[in-house]
């Protein structure tokens, strides 16, 4: 049987679209770009569901215009990418390539448990991280649509829902019981400090009792080669992810 691509599907509500709609997009970058492609609603779907499971390259230059994200962080197969470190503090390596993250740290045993509930929903991300050049400690915020398939858990930050604009977040998640272990990409704003850095880094978690919350801690690699760390939570907003429901935390939290 195909694996769904979860991840393709979270970054698709993240930008609010039906199917439909996401393949006129596909479609239109391909005319903008010059190479005209026949993306529709059957291909999105066979993209979503697995049965298709890395998609042509005219295809694979479309969907990256469209999601601004490179291939293979939309949940498809692809290279491990080459990295430089600039980071002056936030926590990660920015990418000259294409990020895929790095391996879920913890030391979990690779076999799976089934995990605990399902946590597909909209989700409070918070994180808290130092700036040296700043010299000073930041909060970052964003409402994620988190999608849950077996024990894997991918996230979108969605458009306009962070307190930085243009600085969309992803997530690609395994749980294990109630441990939640995996990798966060973050394309910081183009106009912001990080200049559209794009960073990426490990994540654990814990999960509450109540399913309503998970806390732990981030881990990326600053320029001097030294690791960084810090906390961060999942707070539960909405297990409704229809395009209303989207809609409405489709906003820069409080």
């Amino acid at each position: 049987m195909s694996t769904p691509n979860a991840t393709l599907r979270a970054v698709r509500l993240g930008l609010l679209m039906s199917q439909d709609e996401f393949a006129r997009a596909v479609r239109d970058a391909g005319q903008r770009s010059g190479q005209p492609n026949e993306a529709t609603k059957r291909l999105v779907q066979r993209w979503e569901s697995g049965e298709t499971a890395a998609p042509r390259p005219v295809y694979a230059r479309a969907l990256e215009m469209v999601t601004g994200l490179p291939i293979e962080s939309l949940g498809f197969a692809a290279p491990v990418p080459q990295v430089r470190v600039t980071d002056d503090g936030h926590g990660g390596h920015d990418l000259q390539d294409s990020p895929v993250g790095i391996p879920a740290a913890g030391g979990q045993s690779t076999a799976q448990a089934a995990p605990r509930g399902n946590y597909s929903g909209i989700w409070l991300s918070t994180y808290e991280y130092f700036s040296s050049g700043r010299d000073s400690t930041f909060t970052g915020k964003h409402y994620v649509v988190l999608l849950q398939h077996g024990n894997r858990l991918t996230g979108r930050s969605l458009p306009q829902g962070s307190l930085n604009p243009d600085s969309p977040l992803t997530l690609d998640l395994q749980v294990d019981g109630g441990i939640i272990t995996g990798t966060w990409t973050e394309q910081t704003a183009s106009e912001g400090y990080y200049r559209g850095a794009r960073y990426f880094g490990a994540i654990q978690m814990l999960v509450e009792p109540t399913g309503r919350r998970m806390a732990g801690k981030w881990v990326g690699f600053g320029k001097e080669f030294d690791v960084n760390t810090g906390p961060w939570e999942l707070r539960f907003m909405d297990a409704d992810t229809s395009k209303a429901t989207i809609a409405k935390y489709n906003k820069a939290p409080e």
